[in-house]
């Protein structure tokens, strides 16, 4: 039992940083293949843990948005009212959360800065999307019981690429809360 709950602790925590924290895959194949844990419950454990983080981390930037350039925070704004506009937008949005291959860190900052973005059916589609790749992720980790898996957390971890993709949300982030959207919806 207690391994179940540490892996909740970490998965949960991993999702509360805004950045730079391993991918939760990675987390659950290490806690599948050391501690032999039940796959299906470490899935639904894993889904819960880092949709509560996200939420979290997504309900942390709203409450920081007053301390962010009001500026930044009325083009976020404008985001979300552009999203709101159309109902393909805000679909959009949902298939963006719930298919993203890329960290979703970045995405929950930025719906945390928008408050007019509904932050419950964000977490529906992330929750969705997750138990589908955690589960493809957890099944398949019984093809790296060949591999070092330390070796493959330190260069997912270190790789330049993850830093690179990292660093290039971040720098995402703040461009578009940067942009102007005052101009004509389509």
């Amino acid at each position: 039992m207690s391994n179940y709950l540490l892996s909740i602790a970490v998965i949960a925590g991993a999702n509360l940083l805004p950045a730079f924290a391993p991918p939760t895959w990675s987390i659950l194949v290490f806690f599948t293949l050391r501690y032999h844990m039940n796959p299906v419950a470490l899935v639904l454990l894993g889904v819960m843990s880092a949709t509560l983080g996200r939420a979290i981390l997504a309900n942390v930037f709203r409450a920081i948005r007053t301390w962010l350039p009001k500026g930044y925070v009325a083009n976020m704004e404008k985001v979300g009212t552009k999203i709101e506009e159309n109902p393909r937008r805000a679909f959009g949005l949902l298939a963006l959360f719930f298919l993203s291959p890329i960290s979703s860190a970045q995405l929950f900052e930025a719906a945390g800065i928008i408050k007019r973005i509904k932050l419950g059916p964000l977490l529906l589609a992330f929750a969705g999307g997750r138990l589908i790749s955690y589960s493809i992720y957890v099944s398949g980790a019984s093809a790296l019981k060949e591999t070092s898996l330390g070796q493959i957390v330190t260069q997912e971890l270190t790789s330049p690429l993850a830093i690179a993709i990292q660093v290039l949300l971040i720098l995402g982030l703040v461009a578009l809360g940067n942009v102007k959207w005052n101009g004509q919806s389509n």
